[in-house]
């Protein structure tokens, strides 16, 4: 239950992501490596609020792209981790990397008040 119930929470509905993965599978084996890649990257990194509609807007770029004829190193750049990163920063609602970036500063902002009042 509580599996599912994560599953859910980081991926979506269970019918969006089957239909995700079926549009995925219809891309050429280069781009659908490359999808992939991103797609686990994004598993470990997280996602933003909606975990679907991040999948959803990557594969459209994809899928775009192969209509286009564009090179997948033209898709991601020189380095995909950035890429990837960039793209995840349109999807911030929920993301825990952003609340934790927020935490830190305003811890060390605390601090720094903190350390004024005792000088």
């Amino acid at each position: 239950m509580f599996i599912s119930t994560f599953i859910t929470k980081v991926i979506g509905d269970k019918t969006q992501w089957r239909q995700y993965k079926a549009r995925a599978k219809q891309l050429p084996p280069n781009y659908r490596t490359a999808l992939e890649a991103l797609e686990r990257y994004l598993m470990y990194f997280g996602t933003g609020g909606d975990g679907t509609a991040i999948y959803a807007d990557l594969l459209d770029l994809f899928e775009q792209s192969v209509e286009n004829r564009t090179p997948i190193r033209k898709i991601v750049g020189e380095d995909p981790v950035e890429f990837i990163e960039t793209f995840v920063r349109n999807y911030p609602k929920g993301q825990w990397i952003l609340r934790e970036r927020e935490r830190l500063t305003t811890a060390l902002a605390h601090a720094e008040a903190e350390e004024a009042k005792s000088v």
